[in-house]
């Protein structure tokens, strides 16, 4: 797989989309076109004393910044690594009493890093800071408000002695975090945990069906040689062939929605009519709106009966697992199903989401066999719906996998595992931590599958004893939010 530098993009102008980057050279699915170090990034407000600020990673122990208080490192080398971004940043949040919002911290970090180097061109830009888009114009009255708060709250936390930007030029940089600003994930890739400014990237144009992914990467800071450490960037990633001249294209929202509702959060959340292929032609829509067919047709009354009752359902959902009730949760997604399985198709988006959330929830609760068979049918469903090599379906597909390896059904989960780990060594590649996570149980799911083969009994013997002498691999609470979606926006 190749790595590929700023050299191997061009900026040009995209027909009704201002700027766009298409490819220089031919890159083949996995391939990475090009790495980026964040311009400036910081960790959520909820998260600093959890989250490492340098690399972003989640850790047991950090260590605090001994000056101000706030900043929190995984050790000294991510303290050092960090200095210069938060040298101005120390200082201020002392003389400020206390650490502003991130929104802010952001902001100021973009101003002091102008400051140092000039507002031009950064080394390994395509496009400088003050040029990127902010849609400030587009703002409604609410952004307008929060805009002004935020910067009357920048002004009063950006120290006098440093130089002074005029009111507008502060509005753009925080309409630019507001258009711009990519979540950053921990090293799992599960959860958000900040925000960053990648100018770059900002160039990729949205498209449902993209030829691109992006993933976040936390660097690796463990060797012993300061040499062979890595730094946190995003990496843009192949997944399909791309020729010569092709522009490169990313989605901004996940695909599992209809292309009506698509078009409009992309159109509250960044300004911009989807012209793509699969919005106009709504490819994939008759599958997520899919009906059972045959002699048990259903009436079209039914159809719009169900899918009203699994809109209510959705909404308790959401409500019991606020509540930590997933017992309720399970209850309401079984009641939900038995009415939805005689009507809706197998693809139906509102089946596969309470499909998505049964699994999961059932997982956590330890009740594999029947999470397994959930995880299965919405797996199957994906698998007609998304790109081959998205990386939601990497993830969907490795949780199916796991699940079943804790039902028992080591020749499913190994299937499932072996089918994940291909997707997620392109849109991830063979280094993400979550790859070498699944290559670990692979190898594992291989080795307990051939012992299947060769005494079923025996490999159920072996595996009691080794569950009882071990501590069951518990399943993650589930998560109240969605996967971490490639720019942090304000719902």
């Amino acid at each position: 797989m190749t790595k590929g530098g700023m050299e191997s993009v061009e900026v040009f102008t995209a027909e009704g989309k201002g700027r766009g980057l298409k490819a220089q050279k031919e890159f083949l699915p996995g391939d990475v076109i090009f790495a980026e170090p964040a311009y400036a990034a910081v960790v959520f407000d909820s998260l600093t004393h959890v989250i490492c600020h340098t690399c972003f990673k989640r850790q047991e122990r950090l260590h605090r910044c001994g000056q101000c208080k706030f900043a929190y490192y995984c050790d000294r080398t991510c303290q050092r690594a960090a200095w210069l971004n938060h040298k101005n940043e120390c200082s201020s949040i002392k003389r400020h009493g206390k650490a502003p919002t991130e929104n802010i911290r952001l902001a100021a970090r973009i101003l002091w890093k102008m400051e140092r180097e000039g507002s031009g061109l950064a080394e390994g830009c395509l496009v400088p800071i003050d040029e990127l888009q902010n849609h400030v114009d587009s703002f409604g009255d609410e952004e307008r408000k929060e805009l002004r708060a935020d910067v009357e709250s920048f002004l009063e936390f950006w120290p006098p002695h440093c130089q002074q930007f005029g009111m507008q030029f502060i509005s753009h940089i925080f309409g630019v975090i507001s258009c711009n600003g990519f979540t950053l994930s921990d090293q799992r890739g599960l959860q958000a945990v900040g925000v960053g400014i990648f100018p770059n990237l900002c160039q990729a144009n949205h498209d449902c069906w993209p030829n691109c992914t992006v993933v976040f990467n936390n660097g690796n800071h463990e060797a012993v040689r300061s040499m062979f450490h890595t730094q946190m960037r995003i990496e843009l990633r192949a997944l399909s062939k791309i020729s010569p001249g092709d522009e490169l294209t990313v989605s901004y929202v996940d695909f599992l929605s209809l292309s009506e509702e698509r078009r409009k959060q992309l159109k509250k959340q960044y300004y911009f009519d989807c012209t793509c292929e699969h919005c106009k032609k709504q490819l994939k829509d008759d599958l997520m709106l899919a009906v059972k067919t045959g002699e048990s047709k259903p009436s079209a009354d039914m159809v719009k009966e169900v899918i009203q009752l699994s809109k209510d359902t959705l909404e308790k959902i959401n409500k019991a697992r606020m509540e930590g009730n997933y017992h309720e949760v399970v209850k309401l997604c079984r009641e939900c199903l038995k009415k939805q399985e005689p009507v809706l198709g197998d693809t139906n988006i509102y089946l596969l989401r309470i499909l998505s959330i049964a699994s999961e929830v059932l997982s956590y609760l330890q009740m594999f066999e029947e999470a397994a068979d959930y995880a299965k049918r919405m797996v199957d469903g994906y698998l007609k719906i998304y790109h081959p090599n998205n990386a939601q379906l990497g993830m969907a597909v490795m949780r199916a996998g796991v699940t079943h390896w804790h039902a028992g059904l080591i020749e499913a989960g190994h299937g499932l595992i072996c089918k994940a780990y291909a997707i997620l060594l392109i849109t991830h590649g063979p280094s993400h931590p979550i790859t070498k996570d699944l290559e670990v149980m692979r190898v594992q799911t291989e080795m307990e599958l051939r012992m299947f083969q060769q005494n079923e009994f025996m490999y159920y013997k072996m595996r009691e004893a080794a569950l009882k002498n071990q501590k069951i691999q518990v399943m993650p609470e589930p998560s109240n939010e969605n996967a971490p979606s490639l720019f942090h926006k304000k719902e």
